[in-house]
């Protein structure tokens, strides 16, 4: 072969190994002709066969006669995409999910285990201090990290997640599931997921993100786990994008929940806390946010006021005082941050003894 045929060659490879490249890191882009917010939903049970009920753990297909199994996703094609899945751990929120679709983010409620804690939960911290954060690694993955639970991996959240978002690419093509999917379809694109919950269920979004890389974690009214030390574990996702919300008359701060969990995440090394009601966005780039908003002194209600919803507080025009935390929570760049500051001397962050109860 002469230097000119050899050299064409190496042009004609490197052009179509840059396509290759600029192609697979194409941004996400609606192609809609009608353009519109899709909601959907679908029940586990129906979406894989291979996913059974487990009632040991109140982790069952259906309550009083009634599908508790249903999982809800949304996406709006006329905002433009960011590219991010966000998996809500917790109950369905419809006014989050709207929040979340407006910024240009799909969104997704999958049916996880999470009724285990009545049965388990004053057994925390176990002998190494992780007993509640091997139940919710179980829970979140479907493999096995404790003797107390048996969750195989179809009803772990890892794959029902999975499963839906490949039944959603077929049911609803112009919504670009498709985009979550790895290039083999095999498993979820984890690095284009925000993985966000409220109260337990941002507890178990936390340990999961400590075990499995993600694009984000957005924690409300959480983690909790008081008692144990997963939180100081090595992550795979790094500290920096992890983002913490919750109202100061919360039992979580009484009960040496949230300052703790936050600063064995390692968040005060990117800036203090603060209060948002008290601070503009973007609130120094801090990952650890407060609100002391007026909920009458109602603990119950401080608890879930963090997230939008009934519980949220309104201003006199009857408009949500916390939208723009909201968006700064799922849409801030994680680049960016505050500066490192020490631990709070008060912050009670050795662990102390639960009481026991027994183990039905």
């Amino acid at each position: 072969m002469n230097s000119a045929r050899c050299l064409a060659l190496c042009f004609a490879l490197l052009a179509f190994s840059c396509g290759q490249i600029f192609s697979a890191d194409a941004p996400l882009a609606f192609n809609d002709p009608s353009p519109k917010r899709y909601e959907l939903t679908a029940r586990a049970s129906q979406v894989d066969p291979r996913a059974k009920p487990h009632p040991e753990i109140e982790f069952v297909f259906e309550k009083a006669g009634k599908p508790a199994d249903t999982q809800h996703a949304s996406v709006d094609t006329r905002v433009k995409p960011q590219g991010r899945l966000v998996i809500w751990l917790m109950g369905h929120s419809a006014p989050l999910a709207e929040r979340v679709n407006s910024y240009g983010l799909h969104s997704l409620r999958v049916h996880y285990a999470n009724g285990w804690f009545g049965k388990f939960g004053g057994q925390s911290p176990g002998d190494d201090g992780l007993l509640l954060g091997k139940i919710r690694l179980e829970a979140a993955t479907g493999e096995d990290f404790s003797p107390l639970v048996n969750i195989p991996k179809p009803d772990g959240m890892m794959e029902r997640a999975f499963q839906f978002v490949k039944w959603l690419a077929k049911e609803n093509p112009a919504g670009r599931w498709d985009w979550f999917l790895t290039d083999d379809k095999a498993g979820l694109r984890w690095d284009r997921v925000i993985i966000s919950g409220s109260s337990h269920g941002s507890t178990t979004a936390a340990r999961f993100a400590k075990h499995q890389r993600v694009d984000r974690v957005v924690m409300f009214c959480g983690p909790r786990d008081q008692a144990e030390t997963w939180q100081a574990l090595p992550s795979a996702t790094p500290a920096n994008r992890f983002f913490g919300f919750s109202h100061v008359l919360d039992g979580g701060w009484s009960g040496d929940h949230y300052c703790r969990s936050w600063e064995l995440l390692g968040l005060h090394q990117f800036g203090p806390i603060v209060n948002v009601d008290k601070t503009a966005a973007p609130y120094g780039f801090s990952r650890r946010l407060i609100t002391d908003a007026n909920v009458k002194g109602d603990a119950n209600r401080a608890h879930s006021s963090v997230v939008p919803g009934g519980a949220a507080v309104k201003d006199a025009a009857g408009k949500f005082i916390h939208e723009d935390v909201w968006r700064y929570l799922f849409t801030q760049p994680v680049e960016q941050t505050g500066p490192a500051v020490p631990r709070d001397p008060e912050c009670k962050v050795e662990t102390k003894p639960v009481a026991k109860k027994s183990v039905k």
